[in-house]
């Protein structure tokens, strides 16, 4: 029985064709995966197919397209949840409110307007949603106790799982997982790649077919073919635009095996060009930046006898210090009594399961978490809210985070250029002054050391997920910041891009002059260079640890 067939198809938007031409079917009985690398069209078949992105699957001449799922379809995604929140972001009503506080929906609302569409923001709500936390799905995904939390309090983790509770709840027969164990700790990785088995395995069994109508079909969007279940069947892989394998996954697999004999011949050269290319950047770039300044001072210190190089002012070598700080709202504590300090010159990782306070902790440092004034924070050696303002310490710093990115999806037009070169001014998007040839000229090198040469025009928000992430995280390097705050940076990359990134951290680690926090729930993530570890333990007292390597 054809569940979906797609033949003669094109995938398009309003403005232009996408896929010019595939041909796809998927049969009861079978679970496929879908992958490829970074822009290479599986993003866009996988929104075409949920129905909803504004990007459709379209016949040509003689072309047929069928899809029983047409009107019951749900979608679980990185992409998925950074629109979740960037429409929390433009809903917020806080300025028109006498508290000054707009919480915006919670999670139990949000997962009864899937049950409820007709149910509007301020209505009350059925009495059956509130007792939805004894649903078998909210229970699955782990999410009983944040019901009442307002999304945009909650953590990456915390949103990918109240969506996924969603879907299960909504009753939609067909389930699109993109990169659904991205950010996710260790449990909840567990649990979803249990329920992926346990419904994949129903789909398989046809003595099951009797009840297959209570549990969804599931296609799987993934990159990293390490982390695929075994339950998987069948893959579509895309590249350049193109279908480049539709088949079983063994003929995959050995497909696969080739490629990597292929590429391990030249990655040493690969790499090896990567590192001289981020050299020749970092040493003539030019720019005047606060780590380029402490840097110098540094060396002048050491070396040069002149008088004025002795007089200068010594470098903090405490840049950021956290005495018995708390934070929480609404009787949730998420820091309890954390007593920290980053030196210099040491990288940490922060590690801790979803909702443990990661992203808070790392937002009393980037200035977004107004509790930093509560509390005894120092920054390069002041204490916020003695007179700084949040740019004298942006300026210092580079960030990538989740709250950036749906920063920088509102200003989805804006060119790659103008992200790079933004990275420059510590702005979202670039304002003011026209930028320089100097700094255009140096945007365009980072770009071509990303990956992304001929590609400056390209507005950001036509990337994929994964490309826009890989954007951020060269946006965060260019200006050689004192501290490098990366939050999740690996999210959404492929294969390739993840290598590259991950050697780019490890380049900026060994140099010298910046000083990383990281932030990862994978152990392939974790550099050499980071022997400092933070690890947070929400239902524990203390809330936290601190490891030495």
């Amino acid at each position: 029985m054809s569940l979906i067939k797609i033949e003669n198809c094109r995938i398009e938007n309003s403005r232009s064709i996408l896929i010019q031409n595939m041909s796809w079917e998927m049969k009861a009985g079978e679970v496929w995966l879908v992958t490829g690398p970074n822009g290479s069209g599986k993003a866009d078949f996988l929104n075409a197919l949920s129905g909803n992105t504004g990007i459709k699957i379209t016949p040509n001449t003689d072309g047929l397209f069928s899809d029983i799922f047409y009107d019951s379809t749900e979608t679980v995604s990185l992409e998925r949840a950074a629109r979740l929140i960037q429409e929390e972001r433009e809903n917020d009503e806080s300025d028109y409110l006498e508290g000054g506080v707009d919480h915006g929906r919670t999670g139990r609302v949000f997962i009864a307007q899937a049950l409820y569409p007709e149910l509007k923001k301020g209505m009350p709500m059925p009495d059956s949603i509130n007792l939805i936390e004894n649903e078998p799905a909210i229970k699955l995904c782990g999410i009983e106790k944040i019901l009442d939390r307002g999304l945009k309090y909650m953590s990456t983790g915390e949103i990918r799982r109240t969506l996924l509770a969603r879907a299960l709840v909504s009753g939609k027969q067909l389930l699109l997982l993109s990169d659904p164990f991205a950010g996710l700790d260790v449990q909840s990785r567990t649990i979803l790649l249990e329920f992926f088995d346990s419904i994949a395995k129903r789909q398989l069994n046809k003595a099951a077919s009797s009840d297959s109508n209570n549990f969804p079909h599931i296609i799987l969007g993934m990159e990293r073919w390490h982390e695929i279940p075994d339950a998987i069947t069948h893959v579509l892989e895309f590249r350049e635009k193109k279908v480049s394998y539709c088949g079983e996954r063994a003929g995959f697999e050995a497909l696969l095996k080739k490629r990597q004999a292929e590429a391990a011949a030249g990655e040493e050269k690969t790499k090896n060009d990567f590192k001289e290319g981020f050299k020749k950047l970092t040493q003539a770039g030019g720019f005047d930046t606060p780590a380029s300044q402490a840097l110098n001072h540094q060396v002048e210190s050491r070396w040069l006898s002149r008088p004025e190089a002795v007089s200068k002012p010594p470098l903090e070598d405490i840049l950021v210090e956290m005495n018995d700080v708390n934070v929480g709202w609404d009787d949730h504590q998420v820091l309890r009594h954390l007593t920290w300090k980053l030196v210099r010159g040491e990288h940490w990782l922060v590690r801790g399961p979803n909702g443990s306070g990661k992203t808070t902790f790392l937002e009393l440092i980037t200035g977004d978490n107004m509790q930093v004034f509560s509390n005894d924070i120092k920054i390069f050696g002041n204490r916020r809210g003695s007179g700084e303002t949040i740019w004298d310490i942006k300026k210092r710093l580079g960030i990538v985070s989740y709250r950036m990115h749906v920063e920088y999806r509102m200003l989805g037009g804006t060119s790659l250029l103008a992200v790079i070169i933004s990275g420059f001014r510590d702005s979202i998007g670039l304002y003011g002054d026209s930028p320089s040839d100097l700094e255009i000229a140096t945007a365009k090198k980072w770009l071509a050391l990303g990956g992304f040469e001929g590609r400056e025009s390209e507005s950001f928000g036509s990337l994929s997920y994964g490309e826009q992430r890989a954007i951020l995280i060269l946006r965060s390097a260019v200006k050689t910041p004192e501290i490098l705050i990366l939050d999740e940076p690996c999210h959404g990359l492929d294969e390739q891009y993840r290598a590259k990134i991950l050697h780019l951290m490890e380049l900026i680690g060994n140099g010298g002059t910046t000083t990383m926090l990281h932030v990862t729930h994978d152990p392939s993530e974790v550099l050499p260079c980071e022997k400092h570890i933070l690890e947070l333990h929400p239902d524990e007292d203390p809330m936290y640890q601190i490891i030495e390597l």
